[in-house]
């Protein structure tokens, strides 16, 4: 496979990630616990939904953390550290505080009104506490980064780049992830926002992100020769949760399975997705907005959408083309087109 400057694969997997971030909230809607986690919640509840969101639980935020901690790799290639600071701070911390005094209020006015709640302004970082968590892991590993960066060909470096690229340094990876766990023993291991256990797990996710694009190409065909293994472990650590375990399987089980179904992920998309298209040049930028705005336009559509008396199913897939559609209309007409809005949801 050829060495590519830069990662197609890597973007792509960042829009499957948000993709499945924000088909998942839609899901949350279809659960009868919605409401206690702030969700406007439908009365006809879809419990074969849950299967799916199961599997997806303990993977899917730790996988956004992985990607970002590759991407500020790549942002550090022609940036000193205080340029990485600035533009990650223009990226990430500019779109949280907007997003906090402006976004989350918006939403929860919508949930406040459905519910007849009294109304109030309330801020708050929401969904996007995923973005304040990033901000300090960037704060926090720029030195350890630009010093890896540096010595990139040191014996230090070369060394750890040797252990990190073979099978067993990835066995080593998730005996990090498994302390964790053990040491913080989250309950459930599937709460991740403003949580101590998602914020250390995001940490070392962030973390090895980066180790794994520094590894560079060793690395990524190691991964690539074991990914059905790697696939293998997570459907059956899957398996085994949902059929004996149910919603009390031991962390450890959790921790393990999570990042099977990562590794697997990368490999597949190092093979699979590391090209060049039109569509994932549009897809990258208007990703991040998306996540941004979408619980705006989920609150609106499940407003008008579930009092209707029609199949849950139907409902489902209303409320996944309003959102959708909701983001791309607000995108393409005003966030892609006017400066000062760009520069509020983390673009150029």
């Amino acid at each position: 496979m050829p060495v590519l400057d830069r990662r197609y694969d890597i973007d792509w997997m960042r829009v499957i990630a948000i993709a499945l971030l924000l088909i998942y909230h839609i899901a949350i809607g279809f659960q009868p616990w919605g409401m206690m986690i702030g969700f406007i919640t439908n009365e006809k509840s879809w419990d074969a939904l849950w299967i799916p969101m199961s599997m997806m639980n303990v993977w899917r935020i730790p996988l956004l953390f992985y990607v970002s901690g590759m991407g500020v790799y790549f942002a550090m290639r022609n940036r000193s550290w205080k340029q990485l600071l600035l533009e990650r701070a223009k990226r990430i911390l500019l779109p949280f505080l907007f997003g906090m005094l402006l976004i989350v209020p918006l939403h929860l006015y919508i949930w406040q009104r459905y519910y007849h709640f009294d109304i109030a302004y309330l801020p708050g970082p929401g969904h996007l506490w995923f973005l304040g968590n990033l901000f300090v892991y960037v704060i926090v590993f720029a030195p350890i980064f630009f010093y890896l960066k540096r010595q990139e060909h040191s014996r230090l470096v070369n060394s750890m780049k040797k252990i990190i690229s073979s099978p067993q340094g990835i066995l080593l990876v998730m005996s990090v992830f498994i302390a964790e766990v053990l040491l913080i023993d989250p309950m459930p291991f599937e709460l991740y926002a403003m949580t101590w256990h998602g914020f250390v797990l995001g940490m070392l996710a962030f973390f090895f992100g980066f180790c794994f694009v520094l590894c560079g190409a060793t690395f990524w065909h190691m991964i690539l020769r074991w990914r059905w293994l790697f696939l293998a472990f997570a459907v059956t650590f899957f398996i085994i949760r949902i059929t004996y375990f149910q919603s009390s399987a031991p962390t450890y089980m959790l921790s393990i399975e999570s990042n099977s179904w990562i590794i697997s992920f990368f490999a597949f998309a190092y093979k699979y997705f590391n090209y060049p298209s039109n569509l994932l040049r549009y897809l990258s930028r208007a990703a991040y907005p998306f996540y941004i705005l979408h619980m705006i336009f989920l609150y609106l559509g499940s407003y008008f959408i579930f009092p209707l008396d029609i199949d849950v199913r139907i409902q489902f897939v209303l409320v996944l083309l309003a959102t959708i559609t909701g983001c791309f209309l607000t995108y393409e007409f005003f966030i892609r087109r006017i400066a000062f809005i760009r520069l509020l949801f983390g673009l150029k």
